[in-house]
C-alpha cells in the first residue's frame, strides 16, 4: 500500500468513527408528542415551519392522571367493591368507594359505566350468573340513589367465568365475589 493509500484509509476510517460516535450520541427526549407542519412557512420558500410541542395534559408529566381520565377513576376512586360469601347486598366497607364512584361519575356527566357482577368458583354456572346479576343491580341501585342517571349504567353478570384471582382458597374466592365499574364511554 503506498502512502497516499494509507493516508486515504486512515481518514476514511477516522471520518467513519467520528460519524459513528454522532449517531450514537444522545439527544435530549421531546417533552411530548410534537406535531409537525406540512405546510411551508413562507410561500414558495420551500421551508417548513418548525415543529412545536403538543399541549401537555394536565398531571401528564407528573404521572397523575388527567382528570375525568379512566385512569383517574380507577386510581382515585376505585372500580371495584366486593360482597361476602353468597350475597348481594353492598357491604359498609364498598360505600365509601360507591359514593366516591357517584360523585365522580356527577362531576363526569358524559361518562357512560358498565357494572359487571363477579362470584367465586363455588355453585353452579347458573346461579353464579344470577348472584353476579343481582350484584350488578345492587351496585346500579346504589349509584342511581346517589344521582347518577340510569340510562348511564349497564349491567352484565360473568358469574364466575372471569375471575380476577385464580390462586385458590379462601383469599381468591374472596376477591373474585365483586361488582367491578368499567367505563365503557365519554371518558377523559
Amino acid at each position: 500500500m503506498t502512502p497516499g493509500m494509507q493516508r486515504a484509509a486512515r481518514l476514511t476510517l477516522i471520518a467513519l468513527a467520528g460519524a459513528s460516535m454522532a449517531a450514537c450520541s444522545s439527544h435530549p427526549k421531546p417533552m411530548g408528542p410534537v406535531a409537525t407542519s406540512s405546510t411551508p412557512s413562507q410561500p414558495g420558500s420551500g421551508a417548513y415551519a418548525a415543529p412545536s410541542p403538543a399541549p401537555v395534559q394536565q398531571g401528564q408529566m407528573s404521572g397523575q392522571p388527567s382528570p375525568g381520565s379512566e385512569r383517574d377513576f380507577v386510581i382515585n376512586v376505585g372500580d371495584r367493591v366486593y360482597f361476602d360469601f353468597d350475597k348481594f347486598n353492598v357491604r359498609d366497607e364498598g360505600r365509601p368507594i360507591l359514593d366516591a364512584q357517584s360523585a365522580w361519575l356527577n362531576r363526569y356527566p358524559a361518562v357512560r359505566v358498565r357494572i359487571e357482577g363477579n362470584c367465586d368458583e363455588l355453585g353452579t354456572r347458573e346461579y353464579n350468573f344470577a348472584l353476579g346479576a343481582r350484584r350488578a343491580a345492587s351496585v346500579k341501585d346504589y349509584l342511581i340513589e346517589h344521582g347518577v342517571s340510569g340510562a348511564r349504567i349497564d349491567t352484565v353478570s360473568y358469574g364466575k367465568e372471569h375471575p380476577i384471582d385464580t390462586s385458590g382458597g379462601d383469599e381468591a374466592a374472596a376477591h373474585n365475589r365483586n361488582a367491578h365499574t368499567a367505563i365503557t364511554s365519554g371518558g377523559a
